[in-house]
């Protein structure tokens, strides 16, 4: 099971892991061991989350899914398959817990006297400066 909030549990038999050869550090393994974590997770096809946070992921990840729904995320930073698995595990549970969170409502409110005003005296500064600028008309 993997943990996000609370409410939002995800069996690890809706993740799929696999291994691949690393291009990250690992000395002279590097050509030789399988330390790269791919985590593969179909978020369209999840029921485990509920419909507000998958409508929020599936938007926040726009262009990162595959064309089956799929996210396919990828850890290379360190030289073991265990912590790459867990890193992978960590920017999971980030991108669910952002996403979980519920967008506050923006209320619109009327610009108050005092801002009025200021816009007006500096636009009417502004005009004095360039109006000072021209020449005197001599009609």
């Amino acid at each position: 099971m993997l943990f996000i909030p609370p409410s939002i549990q995800i069996p690890l038999s809706e993740l799929e892991l696999s291994y691949a050869r690393s291009s990250g550090p690992g000395g002279q393994n590097v050509n030789k061991v399988n330390s790269k974590a791919v985590l593969r997770w179909n978020v369209l096809a999840s029921p485990s989350l509920p419909l507000g946070v998958r409508a929020r992921l599936i938007e926040r990840l726009g262009s990162q899914l595959n064309s089956d729904g799929e996210l396919v995320m990828t850890s290379d930073r360190f030289r073991d398959q265990i912590r790459n698995r867990e890193d992978c595990f960590d920017k999971l549970r980030e991108l669910i817990a952002a996403a979980a969170v519920i967008p506050k409502q923006r209320r619109e409110t009327k610009p108050s006297y005092s801002s009025k005003r200021r816009v007006k005296e500096s636009k009417s500064r502004n005009s004095d400066k360039k109006s000072m600028r021209k020449a005197p008309r001599h009609d």
